[in-house]
């Protein structure tokens, strides 16, 4: 018979281990090649002064507020299956394989809080989508992040991953099958991305091939909603 448990285990948590560079000393940024600023010797009149941007100018200002309810909604159909809302940090990092350094890594890097999101459609289907705030600082924690997973999610898959547009910085990820005999295939699908502050993480698994249209419509609708 085939072991149908013991692939919604490896669903569920033992494959979604991956690595974090967490002995890696940070990376200092590149000065930026610009000349110097300049500032007005004096402020500007009352009534000159420039507008405020509104909060659809300023891509920021949204990810002040309820962090939650910026995760893409669950499909039409699709099943709640695991957290859904805030998540701690203890619970995030137990998926990773090395839970210490991933621990040690997040809070070097001055992360902030978690939301997560996940479903279940189909017959075994599953997606987790994470939005990680980090706080400001001389790091850019999101970007740091995001930067170790797409170059571990390189070395693992064997390609660079497909840009997602709009993104600046994200890729997005489908995986070869993982056969193992007495068991269903695994398919998997990954995508990160980076905006703001904000590290944008989705995990995709399947028993049945997962097409790039589906994780990428994903990436690029979480995207929008930053």
């Amino acid at each position: 018979m085939i072991a149908v448990a013991a692939v919604l285990g490896l669903v569920g948590g033992t494959a979604v281990g991956y690595r974090i560079q967490a002995d890696r000393e940070p990376t200092p940024l590149p000065a930026l090649n610009q000349p110097g600023l300049a500032y007005p010797a004096k402020p500007l009149p009352e009534g000159q002064e420039p507008e405020p941007l509104s909060a659809k100018e300023d891509l920021q200002s949204k990810a002040q507020g309820d962090l939650r309810k910026l995760l893409v909604p669950r499909p039409a159909g699709a099943k709640a299956d695991g957290e859904d809302g805030w998540v701690s940090l203890s619970t995030y990092v137990s998926d990773y394989t090395w839970p210490n350094h991933a621990l040690q890594f997040q809070l070097r890097q001055g992360i902030r809080r978690i939301a997560s999101r996940s479903w279940r459609s189909g017959e075994y289907r599953t997606v987790t989508v994470n939005l990680i705030q980090y706080r400001p600082g001389e790091q850019i924690g999101a970007l740091e992040f995001v930067e170790d997973q797409l170059s571990y999610a390189e070395d693992e898959s064997g390609a660079a991953g497909e840009e997602l547009k709009g993104s600046g910085n994200g890729r997005y990820f489908v995986y070869p099958v993982h056969r193992e005999a007495g068991y269903l295939d695994i398919y998997e699908a990954r995508a990160f991305a980076q905006r703001g502050d904000v590290a944008i993480e989705i995990f995709m698994f399947d028993t049945r091939k997962i097409a790039e249209k589906d994780v990428r419509s994903l990436a690029e609708k979480q995207l929008e909603r930053l």
